[in-house]
């Protein structure tokens, strides 16, 4: 490797003969005096490794440590024994990784080639970040690439599932060969079979030539299933066919089609509580379950949002051809304390449009919309005093927003009286009943004794979220817990329910 290193003097017995293992290793070295200037020194010598081999609470070698961070540079500090119980201090100023002293020149030597290594293929999939889970999923990638068994990637919504799997195939022997990603729960079921497979002319009306489906496209390559949870039945079946036998039919047509392809497939819902409600086929998932990786949700790994942030920033403001400064302290704390239920996604897309619409160089307090800091959720209760103040003057915006809040209620309110009527309407349904002075207990008891399904309970007083959350509970109970099923009762999407069940803890 000709990676080039930088080595600190605080600690020479320990500095000399780490420059000569590094060298004769095949690394390029460069030493670092306390009396250098450190920002001088990372622009000139481009480290891609930053070794502190003593004095890490010294000024000159917090300034190196957050000048690497900064720079996205890993840093491994080399701690005297008595150093110990600082471990984590010397982890919050930006150090990828510590070792304690005595150090064996190999040992370091083996730890700096992996973090250049782990450090690059970041560089390579996109995916950023030095909390202890993402690390496991950049072990796991490294692992997974080289072989063709099929992997399922589990995790939310804007975790970036498509970078692992894209990652997964660029790092694999058949990067250069194609890479096709199909959403799923983008495609209508009478198209999806012929997404996937092709069609033969004729074979369909409006199928006027033959048409090539995805698994033919990516031959010799990865296919990546995104959303795999939402396919339905009819097409499972021939999905596990061609994981079975790595060949199918084209839509129309009587010759079989062979194919050499690793499939990689990416879900936001479990599909074990699919395969238990009966929505997913068991020995599908046992197909597409042999390697598996899970990305964390980003309010689980808060530590990478520093990180983020300063990356996006300087993409953004690079792609617009903004001059910007970064983001102030205070900014940085509340974007770190956010929920993020759109994890990454919804991080980089707000520092995008904080980067284009923030009126200075840098991203303050200020600048980040408050609905970010609060979350989603339900519009009840709603902060009406902040928005006031806000506002300012009766004409100001604090007044339009909270217009838009109290219409939204209202709107919301005609919604729930229209579904408390629509579930109250034929045999079988979920009731909407009054619980008034009797206890919601003694209610649940009556209404089982008769096999009757559960009603949804109102008491005057309750908020519209109870109300919600009480329709919901009911449905799934009259369903068995089957969401697709209670989600049509309730006249909403299914994805929708699954928020809200996560979101009022039903799970």
């Amino acid at each position: 490797m000709s990676a080039r290193i930088l080595i600190t003097m605080d600690d020479l017995s320990t500095a000399v003969p780490l420059n000569a293992a590094f060298e004769a290793a095949g690394f390029s070295t460069a030493m670092f005096s306390a009396l250098d200037d450190p920002r001088g020194t990372v622009r000139r010598e481009s480290p891609e490794l930053v070794i502190l081999t003593g004095g890490v609470h010294e000024p000159h070698a917090v300034q190196l440590a957050a000048l690497a961070r900064d720079a996205e540079i890993s840093t491994l500090a080399l701690l005297e024994p008595t150093d110990s119980e600082r471990a984590e201090r010397v982890g919050r100023l930006g150090v990828t990784e510590t070792m304690m002293k005595p150090v064996a020149p190999d040992d370091a030597v083996a730890t700096a080639r992996r973090l250049i290594e782990r450090r690059g293929l970041q560089e390579r999939t996109g995916i950023i970040g030095e909390s202890a889970a993402i690390q496991e999923v950049l072990v796991k990638i490294e692992q997974m690439a080289p072989v063709s068994s099929t992997v399922l990637i589990q995790g939310e919504s804007g975790t970036g599932k498509e970078l692992v799997a894209k990652g997964i195939h660029d790092l694999s022997p058949r990067r250069g060969k194609p890479f096709i990603a199909v959403n799923c729960a983008a495609l209508p079921e009478s198209l999806l079979e012929s997404e996937l497979f092709g069609h033969e002319k004729g074979a369909f009306t409006g199928a006027a030539e033959r048409r090539l489906g995805r698994f033919e496209l990516a031959d010799t390559g990865t296919i990546f299933l995104d959303e795999i949870g939402e396919i339905p039945a009819s097409v499972q079946v021939k999905l596990l066919r061609v994981l079975e036998s790595r060949a199918f039919f084209r839509v129309g047509g009587t010759q079989p089609i062979k194919v050499d392809v690793r499939v990689v497939a990416a879900t936001n819902r479990s599909l074990r509580d699919a395969v238990s409600l009966g929505e997913f086929r068991d020995d599908l998932y046992y197909r597409l379950n042999v390697l598996n990786i899970y990305l964390p949700p980003l309010r689980d790994r808060r530590e990478d949002i520093p990180l983020l942030v300063r990356r996006f920033i300087r993409e953004l403001a690079r792609a617009h051809d903004r001059t910007f400064r970064g983001i102030t302290p205070e900014a940085m704390e509340r974007l770190v304390n956010a929920p993020w239920p759109g994890n990454v996604r919804q991080l980089r897309n707000l520092i995008e449009s904080m980067v284009v619409l923030a009126p200075g160089a840098e991203i303050r307090a200020a600048d980040i919309p408050a609905d970010v800091l609060d979350g989603p959720g339900t519009l009840l209760p709603v902060r009406i005093g902040s928005l006031v103040r806000d506002g300012g003057g009766g004409n100001g915006p604090g007044t339009h927003e909270l217009e838009f809040i109290l219409r939204s209620l209202i709107d919301l309110k005609l919604q729930v009286e229209e579904l408390r009527r629509r579930l109250d309407e034929g045999p079988g349904r979920v009731q909407v009943i009054e619980v008034g002075d009797h206890s919601v207990d003694d209610v649940l008891a009556d209404g089982g004794d008769n096999g009757a399904p559960p009603p949804v309970l109102y008491r005057s007083g309750m908020t519209m979220a109870e109300v919600e959350r009480a329709a919901i509970e009911a449905a799934l109970h009259e369903h068995r817990g089957n969401r697709r099923r209670a989600a049509e009762v309730l006249g909403i999407g299914e994805r929708t329910l699954y928020r809200k069940i996560k979101a009022y803890h039903l799970e």
